[in-house]
């Protein structure tokens, strides 16, 4: 049995899509174990944390200069430096949008790998061959674009949503998945999907939000586009540094 590594999850962002990203950080854990050849067991698992703390409205915060305690950092610090006490090497963010805030995040703890969700996202589009993208995202992640660097890094084009579009993703975000209106947020989020492939043709959508895929599971509306989580590309980033030797 191989050894692996202590990692671990920032949370609460929401709790649903921290809860959500241990699921899919398990998934791909078992993965990597068959990868190797080894029986998925209890014990191949890798000790792994998950901070679920309440932090502020990221998408808020970005859109006021002022400090205070509607700003996420600070909560989002300590529960990394709790995630660092109890020995995580490498840590993911189960947020897009809170990774506005890396680099402070890294900062402040550089005896931690703190992976980066666009980054991690685009590197994998560019290993799948990917043409061009489109973004479903908050409208933080749109103010600070966030994944505008990584992508053009890799090659790759962006589309976004049109302002009234961006309007319907919120919707679904806060109104749909936060809370608990499922259908709702299946409507918001396929709308706006379809049309974005109606305007740009053929194109693999970012889907930048990690309340997104939640509201999508199981939609007939969007079964045929090509659809991609950050989420699970990032939960399988994390799951290769635990196993990582």
């Amino acid at each position: 049995m191989a050894s692996t590594n202590v990692v671990g999850i920032l949370g609460g962002m929401g709790p649903a899509a921290g809860a959500d990203f241990v699921r899919l950080f398990v998934q791909a854990c078992a993965q990597q174990m068959r990868a190797r050849g080894e029986p998925v067991r209890d014990q191949s698992f890798p000790e792994h944390w998950l901070a679920q703390v309440p932090v502020p409205d990221r998408t808020d915060a970005l859109g006021s200069a002022e400090n205070g305690a509607h700003q996420p950092l600070e909560p989002m610090l300590q529960a990394l430096g709790r995630l660092a006490a109890l020995g995580s090497q490498a840590v993911a963010i189960a947020c897009n949008t809170a990774h506005a805030w890396h680099a402070r995040l890294q900062e402040r703890f550089p005896q931690v790998e703190l992976l980066h969700m666009a980054r991690e996202v685009a590197q994998h589009l560019a290993a799948q061959r990917a043409g061009s993208v489109a973004l479903m995202a908050t409208e933080g992640t749109y103010r600070v674009r966030l994944y505008d660097q990584a992508l053009a890094d890799a090659g790759l084009d962006c589309h976004v949503p049109l302002a009234e579009e961006r309007r319907i993703i919120t919707r679904g975000i806060f109104d749909g998945v936060k809370a608990g209106n499922m259908q709702l947020a299946e409507a918001c989020f396929s709308q706006v999907a379809l049309q974005l492939v109606q305007r740009h043709g053929p194109v693999t959508i970012i889907m930048g939000c990690t309340e997104v895929p939640l509201g999508l599971q199981g939609s007939a509306a969007v079964a045929g586009l090509s659809l991609v989580d950050p989420a699970q590309v990032l939960a399988a980033a994390l799951a290769r540094r635990a196993y990582r030797d």
